[in-house]
């Protein structure tokens, strides 16, 4: 009888009734009969003197406990091999014994001289199965035996048996919580090792046991950092969990700083308008700035992220996330960033990871949603996707909403309600609500598109449409009084219990701004009131009571009628409710004082809800734990330590080098600075790598930033540079001068004996002086030569960020001229600017208007052309006050010239001013923080501003058509100021000419692209009552364009105005209209794509003619 058959018996039942049949050949398949001698062929095997029929029946037994089946009634068999000389054999035995040690502790006892025996074998498998055996027989009476067992197998020679001892210590402590601090000892010891294969179970080990004691991990901490992307998966999970907790108790927090300088931003601000307090304010200020001290990232922290930046591009899903958390947690805000596109990929992956890496998704994009913004389509839904991540992306997706992007997401939601899912309907139908609530200019878009679907033929589309419109009408219930009448029809056919009492509340709670359909709603209603739902009744009950107290000659017979149904209804929550309402509205002489109150407590002003997301407080759990997965604190899970005020001495992570190996030590430094094997571009690195270098260094080197890799690639690159021009001496210097920093910084992985230290100082003072001495002579060969350096160390960090040039305002004017001129230096010839910020503009006059309209244009003659704008009325910003600036004042207006440099791009011109009695040096921007799809080209680098000095320089911004703000880092040379620009909607354009018929064909395109949206997106009508002081054309053509950058369009007719103009980035066409009517009233239309931009241009149009 073949095995196959054996196994098809067992399936299919045996054809013998009477005895079952099994294998009489050892090597035949009786193993899988039922009968109670289904084993005695195995146990035959097992006690044979032949090693291959042993082999054999292991390898069936551990085969039977890989398919689940129960081989506990052959431990008396298998135990008797524990001593087998052969290894195979001996080391499946172990396996089994593994299983089910613990079922058969009195047993698996009397072999414990064995597994003794088998620690001290020559093979380190053996050794290792030993010690698992024995840890895995859990007996009080054998804890000292397993102690001293793991003490010797934590100095073995293989680190398989290390990694197994620290296996065992978490079975040992859970055994006998008592042994903890000989445990410690055991753990202290296996943290000092060095292999890869160690380091992630003596973590996990330390996780279980001892978790409070961070001294422990201290001495150990870089070189775990150090070891961790050659850790196997699982350990490199477990060590990136543990050193998130450690980087909280020991490093400061990285974005606290930046939150400090915007909030003494706006109070200095603020403060600075009140002329009485400024002088008290202004010290105030200056004495709380000098006391905060700029943020310098330590080392340690810094060797963290960078160690475990490239483990985003793992296999493993678990280690993915584990290091996003760890830099959601641990990074500076602008390097977070890096952790988005690793995240987006893990999206492709099965829909348990999915739905793992949404819900962590979900609650960064409420804090940093910027960083998802470039990946908005992976969140689109698919068809395939299961309803649990479709309602998880649709959270993400309106988290990630904004004035940029609500229209794209609104179109995707549209095509999401016709879908077969409802619940997945009901969840695309509330993120609409919540995409209204958040984005004030979408909101009525938004509500005319939910009010459309309430003729959806599917009941619970327009269940949940009312239920959300209900939400949203109570913030603008005045202007909505037609959406109210329209769902008081709708009671007729909706049957959804809560869409009924929706529809009834808002009736009752308005019931003043449809008088008339309120009291026929509540006839109605009385006539079904026994067949409706408890919810529907309730509410019933409440119009009733509202009806009666506003409107009590129509409704009192009504009212008292419903309320002597409810009073025998069979709900006592109704019956309740009836007699409360009677007593408080209908006074009799028992009633009590509050009837007098019953309309301030029924008719009372309720607050707006507020449409939250659920993952709004959730990221208070450790991003990636069970905790977090399920909003509550699960067993064994340990909390997120809050940063600490004061940095803890970072000494206590400093390692003795012995004095033998510094020098070949040192040599391997420099061979890493040269040839880096990791690189961190530039902007990922940012300003916080200055905390790399000693504080011995200058305040240039600080402020300098860059990373290691960026300043050795630069040092190899200069070098090889073309040696025989004329600055090739100075290419060769300064490569030099950067080695010798950058040996500094290593000194986080072992300490520089002092004679190096002065060693390095002295020849820092040499190259110091030789340069100077030769400063003059060489300074067109030094300046080109410098800015050839930087542009390599740019290139090869950051390919897509230009040269940066400098001016320098300090040297005379004759010097100029030296210069050798090239086509490679033309861009440094930039015109002297003028102290005063005086942007030119070309004025069209109302004359030369009025001679256009005279002239006949075919629609084929004039294409759309750009000219320069009218009327221009510049408004100036302050970017930083003098208080916060520390002397320095800076402030930017919008010039509403063509830039130069880039056409898509918003010229801003920017004055420094410099109130100080010292020079300002290297004034120049670093860090811009910028929304997906934001581009910024930054002015050169201002050398030396010499005090009471102001000099105004350009720069550009592509604002990707949007008002979200530019953030950047305002630098000199020893400080570094948090800024922003944000621009008024109106400067995004340039003025655009066009004829009267282009104007008109232009306008019918863009109402027929907006056929088939939600509404007409392309076209806002706004109606307005003109200020006093816009009586005349040229006070409305004036306010118009100096509320914006339009461009005025003949018109024939006396009482329209037209302007027209194109947005800056992506060239959509913005139309203004403006018709006066009989005395102040007029009418506003503006045509544009972009709705964002058309509703808020409204706005600031509006503005500017009411006034």
């Amino acid at each position: 009888m073949s095995a196959g058959s054996a196994y098809n018996d067992e399936k299919g039942g045996s054809s013998n009734t009477g005895e079952p049949e099994y294998g009489h050949d050892p090597a035949s398949g009786g193993i899988f009969s039922s009968d109670y001698k289904r084993h005695d062929d195995l146990k035959e095997m097992l006690d044979s003197n032949k090693d291959s029929l042993k082999l054999e029946a292991m390898k069936r037994i551990v085969a039977m406990i890989a398919r689940g089946k129960n081989a506990s009634d052959l431990f008396p068999a298998v135990v008797k091999n524990v001593a087998c000389k052969n290894i195979e054999v001996k080391k499946l035995v172990y396996v089994y014994l593994v299983r089910y040690a613990e079922e058969q502790q009195d047993l698996a006892l009397l072999s414990i001289s064995t597994f003794q025996r088998g620690l001290k074998d020559p093979n380190q498998l053996i050794r290792a199965s030993a010690l698992r055996v024995l840890s895995s027989i859990r007996v009080t009476i054998i804890v000292p035996i397993m102690m001293l067992a793991i003490k010797e197998a934590a100095s073995d020679m293989s680190p398989y048996v290390r990694k197994t001892a620290a296996h065992a210590i978490p079975k040992l402590y859970s055994l006998d919580p008592d042994q903890k601090d000989q445990l410690i000892e055991v753990i202290e010891k296996l943290l000092a090792d060095k292999t890869t294969l160690v380091a992630g179970s003596v973590v996990m080990a330390f996780e279980e046991v001892c978790p409070e004691r961070i001294d422990l991990i201290h001495k150990n901490y870089r070189k775990l950092c150090n070891l961790l992307i050659d850790v196997e998966e699982w350990g490199q999970v477990v060590i990136i969990n543990m050193l998130t907790r450690y980087a909280r108790t020991q490093f400061l927090n990285p974005n606290h700083n930046e939150s400090l300088l915007e909030e003494s931003a706006e109070k200095a601000f603020y403060g600075s308008d009140e002329e009485e307090t400024e002088e008290k304010d202004e010290k105030e200020e200056v004495a709380a700035l000098a006391k905060r001290k700029p943020y310098v990232m330590d080392p340690d922290h810094r060797l963290l992220l960078r160690n475990t930046k490239p483990l985003l591009q793992s296999r493993n899903a678990a280690v993915v996330m584990a290091v996003a958390q760890l830099y959601f947690h641990l990074a500076p805000k602008a390097e977070v960033g890096v952790i988005a596109k690793a995240q987006v990929r893990l999206m492709r992956s099965h829909s348990e990871v999915q739905y793992v890496v949404l819900q962590n998704v979900a609650t960064m994009s409420i804090k940093r949603r910027g960083m998802f913004e470039p990946y908005l389509k992976s969140f689109y839904i698919r068809s395939t996707d299961p309803t649990l991540i479709k309602v998880l992306k649709l959270e993400v997706l309106t988290n990630l909403a904004n004035e940029t992007n609500i229209s794209t997401i609104l179109r995707e939601f549209q095509t999401y309600i016709k879908s077969m899912d409802k619940d997945f309907v009901a969840a695309s139908i509330q993120a609409i609500g919540r995409c209204a609530t958040n984005i004030g200019e979408v909101r009525d878009t938004c509500l005319n598109g939910l009010v459309q679907l309430l003729s959806n033929r599917d009941e619970l589309v327009v269940a949940e449409s009312v239920v959300v419109i209900k939400k949203l009408l109570q913030m603008q219930p005045a202007q909505h009084s037609d959406i109210i009448k329209h769902m008081a029809k709708l009671t007729d056919n909706i049957q959804v219990p809560m869409a009924r009492a929706s529809i009834l509340w808002l009736i009752g709670e308005y019931c003043e701004h449809v008088p008339k359909i309120a009291p026929d709603v509540l006839r109605k209603m009385a006539k079904s009131f026994t067949n409706e739902e408890d919810i529907v009744k309730l509410q019933i009950i409440n119009l009733a009571a509202k009806l009666y107290l506003t409107n009590s000659k129509q409704t009192k017979l009504l009212t008292q009628y419903v309320l002597n149904l409810a009073k025998y209804d069979q709900n006592y929550d109704i019956r309740d409710r009836a007699r409360f309402i009677r007593q408080l509205i209908v006074p009799t002489e028992k009633s009590g004082v509050l009837s007098k109150y019953a309309k301030k407590l029924f008719l009372a002003l309720k607050p707006a809800p507020v449409f939250e997301s659920p993952f709004k407080d959730r990221d208070h759990f450790q991003l990636g734990s069970l905790s977090h997965l399920l909003n509550a604190k699960a067993t064994g899970y340990q909390e997120l330590p809050a940063w600490p005020g004061m940095a803890p001495d970072p000494s206590v992570r400093n390692v003795e080098v012995p004095e033998w190996t510094r020098c070949s030590s040192r040599e391997k430094r420099k061979e890493k600075v040269e040839k880096p094997f990791y690189s961190d571009s530039e902007g990922e690195s940012g300003p916080t790598e200055s905390a790399d270098s000693e504080s011995e260094l200058p305040s240039e080197m600080e402020s300098g930033g860059g990373s290691e890799s960026e300043e050795g690639g630069s040092g190899s690159g200069s070098e090889e540079s073309d040696e025989g021009s004329e600055s090739g001496k100075e290419k060769k210097k300064k490569p030099e001068k950067i080695k010798v920093r950058k040996t500094l910084p290593e000194s986080a992985e072992s300490e520089q004996s002092g004679e190096e230290e002065k060693s390095v100082r002295k020849r820092k003072e040499r190259k110091a002086s030789s340069e100077s001495s030769s400063e003059e002579e060489e300074e067109s060969s030094s300046e080109s030569s410098s800015s050839e350096s930087e542009s390599e160390e740019e290139s090869e960090s950051e390919p897509e960020t230009k040269k940066k040039k400098k001016i320098s305002l300090s040297k005379p004017a004759p010097k100029l001229p030296k210069k050798e001129i090239s086509l490679l230096d033309l861009d440094d010839f930039i015109p002297t600017p003028s102290p005063q910020v005086t942007p030119i503009n070309n004025i069209v006059s109302n004359s030369l208007a009025t001679d256009l309209q005279g002239l006949s244009l075919t629609d084929s003659a004039l294409s759309p052309t750009m000219i320069s704008p009218s009327f221009s009325s510049v408004k100036t910003y302050e970017l930083l006050h003098r208080i916060t600036g520390e002397g320095l004042a800076v402030e930017y207006c919008f010039s509403r010239q063509p830039y130069s440099l880039d056409p898509h791009m918003v010229a801003v011109q920017i004055q420094f001013s410099n109130n100080t009695d010292t020079e300002a040096k290297s004034l120049r921007i670093q860090e811009p923080k910028l929304m997906s799809g934001m581009r910024m080209q930054e002015f050169p680098e201002i050398e030396v501003l010499a005090p009471g000095e102001t000099v105004t320089v350009v720069m550009g911004i592509d604002f990707c058509d949007s008002t979200q703000a530019a953030n950047f880092q305002l630098c000199t040379q020893t400080r570094k100021f948090y800024v922003s620009i944000q621009p008024p909607v109106g400067e995004l354009m340039m003025p655009v000419f066009m004829s009267e018929n282009e104007f008109k064909k232009e306008q019918e395109q863009l109402i027929k692209l907006s056929m088939g949206h939600l509404m007409g997106m392309n076209e806002i009508n706004e109606k307005l009552t003109m200020g006093e002081k816009c009586q005349s054309d040229h006070a409305i053509v004036q306010r118009v364009t100096s509320a914006a950058n339009l461009s005025r369009v003949p018109c024939g007719s006396d009482r329209e105005y037209r302007f027209a103009a194109k947005t800056v980035a992506s060239g959509s066409l913005v139309l203004v209209t403006v018709v006066t009517k009989e005395g102040m009233a007029a009418q506003l239309t503006v045509n544009c794509e972009k709705m964002v931009i058309g509703t808020m241009l409204v706005k600031d149009i509006l503005q500017a003619l009411s006034q």
